[in-house]
């Protein structure tokens, strides 16, 4: 019998990449997205005719919608992904970020408790939520976040992620739910929406406008290949200790400037009649609250579940530059087909 899986967000960038993976290693997947902005089903195109497939249009902030789900579905377990995740929108707009992720963390929180206890709180239910590690606040030029660092969120959206984060362990400690948490570092690759950095690059590089980067471009970021994230997250669902939490990163720090410069020397390679498109490059006031670097020590998921990142930062990258190149008169992919004039 195969298990039950119900994700969150799954239309979005990193929760396609959980439904696409989750069907391959035969679950059977539950996508609840509320298609905002940001989610495409058709993401999920390759696996949408699968007979271990179901969408819902569903917002988690609708109790009686999550109440019906998991009554209908009956899950095994769930990833809990769906989130606002833009700092530049929770800075211009912070209330839809409350609203999603931490009263939406909370519905789901009710909802997956009222089922679990209703099933007898059966020992296999895993409520996996999916955070970041902004969470913790900013490095300096040394350091790395691991699981027992203290919060220190920047931004309204990492203060409504760590609040997030704080729930979820509430109900674990109060009802004994059984959650895990995992944060992971920035996220690339196929199918992201262009408001961040590595796709807004691209698409402003391929229209021949202004590749905006904010101050200097120095902050640092660890860059995570979102299959290998995907990949990371169906090994804590299953093989996480219950009540912990696991750090997942890329191993790839560098400075925002310096992914800028490497899509543009791929881009060179692959469109040389437009070369340089260095030339595009344009430094930008910097963005309130600008956390300088975030590091992830991802030791604990490495040795507890044998989990590490296969895609290099130099592969990862190329791979992605080359999807959007053949991607980018597919208008089913509005991460190609639009260009939104939006920041990292």
């Amino acid at each position: 019998m195969k298990k039950t899986i119900l994700i969150t967000g799954g239309a979005g960038f990193i929760g396609s990449a959980v439904v696409r993976q989750a069907i391959a290693a035969e679950y059977r997947v539950v996508n609840l997205d509320a298609l905002t902005y940001a989610a495409n089903l058709d993401n999920v195109a390759s696996v949408s005719e699968s007979p271990f497939y179901v969408f819902e249009r569903a917002d988690i902030r609708d109790q009686s919608a999550l109440d019906r789900i998991f009554a209908t579905y009956q899950p095994d377990m769930l990833i809990n992904l769906a989130s606002e995740s833009h700092v530049d929108r929770s800075i211009e707009g912070p209330a839809e970020f409350m609203e999603t992720n931490i009263i939406g963390t909370f519905a789901m929180l009710q909802a997956a408790r009222a089922f679990w206890e209703d099933k007898g709180r059966f020992d296999e239910f895993r409520f996996l939520h999916v955070s970041t590690d902004e969470v913790y606040g900013a490095l300096g030029p040394t350091g790395q976040f691991s699981e027992t660092s203290p919060y220190n969120p920047h931004s309204p959206y990492s203060a409504s992620k760590a609040s997030a984060d704080h729930l979820v362990r509430a109900w674990a400690n109060t009802y004994d739910l059984p959650v895990l948490i995992s944060n992971c570092s920035n996220n690339y690759g196929p199918f992201q929406y262009p408001e961040k950095l590595v796709p807004r690059t691209i698409n402003c590089a391929l229209a021949g406008k202004p590749i905006q980067v904010y101050g200097t471009g120095d902050n640092v970021r660890d860059w995570l290949f979102v299959e290998d994230h995907a990949a990371a997250l169906l090994m804590i669902l299953e093989g996480g200790k219950v009540g912990d939490s696991y750090n997942v990163g890329g191993n790839a720090e560098m400075p925002n400037i310096e992914i800028v410069r490497k899509i543009c020397l791929l881009l060179n390679e692959r469109l040389d009649d437009r070369a340089p498109h260095e030339k595009l490059i344009e430094f930008v006031p910097d963005r309130p609250g600008h956390d300088f670097r975030y590091a992830i020590d991802a030791s604990k998921i490495r040795l507890e579940l044998g989990w590490q990142p296969t895609v290099s930062l130099e592969t990862g990258l190329a791979l992605t530059v080359d999807w959007y190149l053949k991607n980018s008169a597919n208008t089913k992919f509005p991460q190609v087909s639009q260009q939104l004039g939006l920041l990292q």
